[in-house]
């Protein structure tokens, strides 16, 4: 098979993670871009990657690659991702996909115009007890599935360095950032076909301090101002939501007299009580999985009886890569189907902007925040 060269956009976590993760499989890095010369090339020498650059076009004319893997806050996607696939190249790239519905349709739709394949990582579908629990329920184990809930509260400092996780123009927000991976988790064990959305946002974060040199979106909890109260203290405006509700209906894969029922209901800046967890409810039993994006264990309730733990099947842990950060293991395996996909060896359909781009167009219903029924006069 060819070995398929990749042009990294991004400096960051996503964008070093992605050429690990490519690198993992197969490919040969051959550039990396990103805004700053200084970064890009003291990140191009630590990953031993041959070109360096903060010009995406002059990259694409000079590295010719067979795919792109955008790394980048979703603000920066759009004009990017339509160049390199009007050059054919193949597109991995993270999510959001983009910064509004109409983004995100045009990309989908320029992919199906050029012929060009696409991978969208929401990729926390790919965690272990996620696989398990989708085969759990391809097996009928719950029986028939009817209920799924998705619950989460991060309590995040209020006060991390403005960025772009506060701009909706830049792909901020706990929607684009956090609903995305749910729903493409419940999607993975449930199907594809989401039916019906309704949902609320919050923006409980006005308002963040303005602090010079976070690159690293990871590591901005670093850069906290000791002295919040400080008068000299810049603050800049924020527009995203940090908290969100969402009702879904999805058609199931499996047997199902009505449509699966979803909440999804996260608290970016709320403190938790409870362990974060997903739940899938079924007439025969339930299954929980510890941690907001199923880190684990899972538990089995059969027939209203007792919760008991299910180990993980040899079967799941010896087919995936030996990598023990979750993000990056997640990324390693869609790396590995797209890169299959593209050399036409036969592998596991995976999301593609077919699926980032109705994601955006869900959340861009959201954000709308346009849910409610006023009853104040009944």
């Amino acid at each position: 098979m060819k070995k398929q060269t990749v042009l990294i956009l991004g400096t960051g976590f996503a964008g070093q993670g992605h050429a690990e993760a490519f690198r993992a499989v197969g490919a040969e890095i051959v550039g990396i871009v990103g805004r700053t010369e200084s970064v890009v090339q003291d990140v191009a020498k630590k990953l031993n990657i041959p070109y360096a650059g903060t010009d995406w076009t002059a990259a694409l004319q000079a590295n010719k690659p067979d795919i792109v893997s955008i790394g980048t806050p979703g603000g920066a996607h759009y004009e990017p991702i339509m160049e390199a696939m009007a050059a054919g190249c193949h597109v991995f790239c993270d999510k959001p996909l983009a910064t509004t519905g109409a983004e995100g349709k045009a990309m989908y739709e320029k992919s199906l115009q050029m012929g060009v394949k696409t991978a969208f990582a929401a990729s926390y579908r790919y965690m272990p007890e996620v696989i398990h629990a989708k085969q759990l329920v391809a097996a009928g184990v719950i029986g028939e599935p009817r209920e799924v809930e998705c619950i989460s509260h991060f309590n995040l400092d209020p006060h991390i360095p403005f960025g772009w996780s506060h701009r909706k123009d830049q792909g901020g927000g706990r929607l684009n950032n956090n609903f995305t991976h749910l729903l493409s988790i419940t999607t993975y064990v449930l199907g594809e076909n989401i039916l019906a959305i309704s949902g609320e946002v919050r923006n409980d974060m006005p308002k963040a301090p303005v602090v010079e040199g976070v690159h690293n979106f990871t590591e901005r909890r670093n850069f906290i101002p000791e002295d919040i109260s400080d008068p000299e203290l810049e603050w800049a405006e924020c527009d995203t939501e940090w908290s969100y509700t969402v009702l879904a209906k999805i058609e199931s894969n499996y047997p199902a007299a009505q449509p699966v029922s979803l909440l999804f209901k996260h608290g970016g800046i709320v403190p938790r009580f409870n362990d974060d967890y997903l739940m899938f409810y079924g007439s025969k039993g339930a299954i929980y999985i510890k941690g907001h994006y199923g880190a684990g264990p899972l538990y089995l309730s059969r027939d209203q009886g007792a919760w008991e733990v299910q180990p993980t099947p040899a079967s799941i842990t010896d087919s995936l890569p030996d990598i023990e950060d979750d993000t990056q293991r997640n990324w390693t395996i869609l790396a590995s189907k797209f890169v299959k996909d593209i050399n036409g060896e036969p592998t596991e359909t995976y999301q593609s902007f077919k699926e980032g781009s109705r994601y955006q167009q869900i959340i861009e219903l959201i954000q709308k925040n346009d849910p409610w029924v006023d009853v104040s006069g009944l």
